[in-house]
């Protein structure tokens, strides 16, 4: 069951609300994910009817902002999801400071490109739950799935992360926004693979090599927007000072 174009629509502007005013500036991003900056950066929504930020505390520490294309693409797929897959619950993660630059302990998410999604799990009633979160767990992060993509009584929902990822694809399409690269645990891939959507998975620019920390509670996407050269980002805050 897909999403029609009325609904979808109606969704889409109810996420866009719900994220606040538009910002007086359209984003520009500087740089690169891993050294860059942005301007007129926005802030996702904590809460949607299929979705939720990975921790209140994160968003009110401002880590949840992102290029307004990239608000877009992720406001896009989280409504055809609300139609097509009524009882999932999804949760995203970290993805950037409303300025850009450093945030730590991540590497990139500099330049309001990069978003950490975490993956939908099933509970041992075979539910979808939001991934547990909190300090003792390190907001989501600290959780380690095994082989078989398992964690206490949880598992790893591959049908609902495939259905998001081709989601995110379908949407970035439409937006004319690409996707310049997912990392997600190799060990796990098979699996997801393994899904409805597998074979147009294997299209995306999954990380071939092995990150410097392991992506097994999260997949991390970073999308393609033209961006401006670094030095014209620090020059306009210079200027803006």
């Amino acid at each position: 069951m897909t999403a029609g174009p009325g609904k979808r629509h109606f969704l889409h502007l109810f996420l866009l609300l719900a994220a606040g005013a538009a910002p007086v500036q359209a984003s520009t991003c500087y740089g690169r994910v891993a050294q860059g900056s942005i301007a007129g950066a926005v802030a996702l929504p904590g809460t949607g009817p299929n979705f939720e930020a990975y921790s209140g505390l994160g968003v009110r520490m401002g880590r949840t902002f992102v290029h307004e294309r990239v608000r877009d693409v992720i406001a896009d797929a989280y409504a055809a999801l609300a139609q097509g897959r009524t009882g999932t619950r999804y949760v995203y993660g970290e993805t950037g400071l409303a300025a850009g630059g450093r945030m730590r302990p991540h590497r990139t998410h500099q330049n309001g490109l990069s978003v950490d999604f975490m993956v939908p799990v099933l509970d041992a009633g075979n539910r979808s739950v939001p991934l547990p979160s909190s300090p003792a767990n390190k907001f989501g992060y600290g959780l380690e799935f095994d082989a078989q993509g398992r964690a206490g009584g949880l598992r790893i929902d591959y049908d609902a992360m495939a259905a998001h990822l081709h989601a995110l694809n379908e949407a970035a399409r439409r937006h004319k926004v690409g996707i310049a690269l997912v990392i997600f645990d190799q060990a796990l891939m098979p699996a997801l693979f393994k899904t409805a959507h597998g074979d147009a998975l294997r299209k995306l620019p999954f990380m071939g090599g092995t990150p410097w920390i392991r992506h097994d509670e999260h997949y991390h996407v970073d999308f393609a927007v033209p961006c401006k050269p670094l030095r014209e980002g620090a020059a306009a805050k210079a200027k803006a000072g």
